[in-house]
């Protein structure tokens, strides 16, 4: 292959999930979902609670197995020793000990890693200097964040995992987490974030994934995401063909539920004016913000 033709590639993907599809009993938390991470890249992945977000993360990361699909990690097992001591991760439940101290939290996880980074480079990253000799069960709620978030860089990580990283944090906390993130990414790192938070995504993220029950709905840009969420969401009953509406120019998706279509668009007056003129009938008319 010759040189520009390899420059024409896209880079292989950091980690992936293949049709991938969880089930927890009679719940599918993951149903046949494609997902792979650039290198470089914040991939922001955001959701309700119970969309999937927890368990995707834990695919990739080897803490779960699939029911179908496959997982890989830099073109691995994800459970391969070789790739865990290439990523770190900030969970929501970490189980830290209460009684050892920040320093003592740092020293321990450092030594799970063939190349850790330097103590004192952690701690500053992480604010975490003056805190050293306290006991994590002594620190606030935001100091708590900060040695998870220490224990996740540790291993000085080629991928880093930040799951709901600033739940809890104030405003300023916030922002000064994200400085963070966004020195580790210009060294190179690839992260990827779920998040509740919109601005949070559109502040980090190079692309933003949108999980619902389980499914990806949206996936793009924050601009992109912004602009569907920006819509609105003009329900009725009528018995107007859904397929016939989809083509209208003003609509961008059309769902039959039960009696009711439920219609997505950026015009809403257009539409509501064009299903009063072909359906006299209709009924129970609702026009509403459709949020992500």
């Amino acid at each position: 292959m010759r040189p520009e033709e390899r420059s024409k590639l896209k880079p292989l993907p950091v980690a992936e999930l293949r049709g991938i599809t969880k089930r927890y009993a009679e719940v599918t938390a993951l149903d046949g979902v494609d997902l792979a991470l650039r290198p470089g890249q914040v991939t922001a992945l955001l959701g309700p609670n119970g969309a999937g977000k927890t368990t995707a993360v834990k695919l990739l990361l080897g803490l779960l197995r699939a029911d179908s699909g496959t997982a890989r990690l830099f073109g691995g097992d994800p459970t391969s020793a070789s790739a865990r001591t290439r990523v770190g991760a900030m969970m929501q439940i970490s189980g830290v000990p209460h009684s050892l101290r920040v320093g003592e939290h740092i020293d321990l996880f450092s030594s799970y890693y063939p190349s850790p980074l330097p103590a004192a480079e952690i701690l500053a990253q992480a604010g975490l200097e003056k805190l050293r000799d306290r006991p994590y069960g002594k620190l606030s709620g935001g100091e708590q964040q900060r040695l998870l978030f220490a224990l996740a860089i540790c291993g000085d990580p080629a991928l880093l995992f930040l799951d709901e990283p600033t739940v809890g944090l104030d405003v300023e906390s916030r922002r000064a987490f994200w400085e963070k993130v966004r020195r580790l990414v210009g060294a190179g790192r690839t992260v990827l974030l779920t998040t509740h938070y919109l601005e949070e995504a559109d502040a980090l993220a190079d692309r933003v994934v949108v999980l619902s029950e389980g499914c990806i709905v949206a996936d793009g840009t924050p601009a992109q995401i912004k602009a569907q969420a920006a819509a609105q969401r003009v329900r009725c009953v009528s018995t107007l063909d859904p397929e016939v509406v989809a083509t209208w120019p003003q609509v961008r998706t059309v769902r039959h539920d039960q009696a009711c279509l439920e219609i997505l668009t950026s015009q809403p007056e257009a539409v509501v004016r064009r299903l009063l003129s072909r359906d006299p009938d209709l009924s129970g008319l609702e026009v509403t913000g459709a949020g992500l």
